[in-house]
This record gives C-alpha cells, sequence and structure tokens, in this order.
C-alpha cells in the first residue's frame, strides 16, 4: 500500500475524533520531535569508513535508513559485527559519543513542534517520550529542545524487556502516566517505532522527516504528516477539540 502525505486527511480526522477526550500524546525522539537521522547517518558513516566496513566504501542513506534508522543499539551492533558482538556493542557506544557531540552543536526541533506542545499544555493533556536511543541520548536531545519539563516520563528500549517494534515501550509509557490507549495516540517517524505503536492498540500518525512514505505507509499509520505545520494534522486536532 502506498500514500502520499496528501492522501487519507478524511480518515485522519475519524480516526482521531474516535479518541476523545484525549487523554496523552506519545512521542518518539529522534526524527520525530528533532531532525537528528542525518547526524546519525553522518556518524555511522564516517566511523564505519574508519574501520574498513564495506571495503571502505561509505554507507548509502539508503543502507542507513533500511538497517539502522529507528532500531535499538543491541540490534544494530549484531547486525554490523554479527561474528563479534562485544565489538559491535563498543562501536555504537563510541558512535553515540560522537552523535552526542554532534547533537550539542546542530540539533534542531522537527518544524512545527512548540506549536502543538503549546496545544497539548493549553489542554492539560499528558505526554511521555517512548525511544530506542540510548538515556544519555534521549536525555540530551530533550534538553537541547527545551523540553525537559514538558514530557512527564521518558522510557527507552534497553529499561524494558524488548525494545521497538515490541509493544512493550507503549505499553510501559501507558502505565506510568496512567492513561488508556483508547485515549491516547503516537506521534513517530520509523518503520520500526509505527509497528510498536500500531502493536500497543494505538493510532500512530507517521512523520514523513526522513524515511520513505510507502515504507512508513505500509506499517499502518493513521496517516502521514510531513512535519507539524501540515495542515491534516491541525484538521484532525480541530476535530478532537469538537468532540
Amino acid at each position: 500500500m502506498t500514500a502520499s502525505v496528501g492522501e487519507n486527511s478524511v480518515e485522519s480526522k475519524t480516526t482521531l475524533a474516535a479518541l476523545a477526550p484525549l487523554q496523552a500524546v506519545l512521542f518518539d525522539i529522534d526524527g520525530t520531535i528533532c531532525d537528528s537521522d542525518p547526524l546519525h547517518h553522518y556518524a555511522f558513516r564516517e566511523m564505519l569508513q574508519e574501520i574498513g566496513f564495506n571495503g571502505g566504501v561509505p554507507i548509502t542513506e539508503e543502507f542507513f535508513i533500511q538497517h539502522i534508522a529507528g532500531k535499538h543499539n543491541d540490534d544494530i551492533a549484531k547486525f554490523l559485527f554479527p561474528d563479534d558482538i562485544q565489538r559491535g556493542l563498543k562501536f555504537v557506544d563510541d558512535k553515540e559519543a560522537m552523535f552526542r557531540r554532534l547533537a550539542s552543536e546542530q540539533l534542531k526541533p522537527v518544524n512545527g513542534l512548540y506549536k502543538v506542545k503549546k496545544w497539548i499544555e493549553d489542554r492539560g493533556i499528558k505526554r511521555a517520550a517512548v525511544t530506542n536511543a540510548p538515556k544519555a541520548n534521549a536525555e540530551l536531545m530533550i534538553s537541547i529542545l527545551g523540553l525537559s519539563d514538558f514530557f512527564e516520563a521518558l522510557i527507552v528500549g534497553s529499561e524494558c524487556e524488548h525494545a521497538k517494534p515490541h509493544p512493550e515501550p507503549y505499553l510501559k509509557a501507558l502505565e506510568i502516566i496512567n492513561v488508556s490507549k483508547d485515549h491516547t495516540f503516537v506521534f513517530e517517524d520509523s518503520v520500526s517505532g509505527i509497528k510498536a505503536g500500531v502493536a500497543a492498540g494505538m493510532p500512530v500518525v507517521g512523520i514523513a522527516t526522513r524515511n520513505p512514505e510507502h515504507l512508513l505507509m505500509e506499517a499502518k499509520p493513521v496517516f502521514l504528516i510531513k512535519d507539524y505545520e501540515d495542515p491534516k494534522l491541525w484538521a484532525a486536532l480541530e476535530e478532537l477539540d469538537k468532540k
């Protein structure tokens, strides 16, 4: 199934309206509240090339999207270093240190983030961040974006028995902030994250910041937006307000 960001607007309204009264919104972090994937791609590309991975040929964006974006570091380590998992785990730790250096200088919010933040705050809706990123990364990104006081909880994949695409991190978020999946929706930008939210029984609004739309649609979000300024999102939120 393929659909563009411009489609499914009618579906979006009806699907989110069914959540009324809205209790909570759950956010992924990388690629969802900040455009961090280019920094991750850069760090992986530079460091893998340095050790002669793939014969010294730099990894492509397609390779990054298919095998790395949105996945937990343990799984990335196993994929990149199947014969030496310990080396893989050390490599991804070093890569995260490089990412944090880049992020502290270059991280930017996804367009319209503070507009949707205000909408949520004005209505007293609960919120949590749910991520496969290491805790140090997650806390740094949230802090850089000025959202440390916005999120009531931070759930990281490594503190769950299963990371995304398993639903556990999202189910744990619902439990911690004490809300129902029937009155909560999720913002996600990766296939793995959308699958996790859907498996947890919630509608997921997909954000097409970097990942190809046709891949995101296969994971079954209720609709896709290009960022938080997208008129489709605001039509859906207005519909919720009317309920």
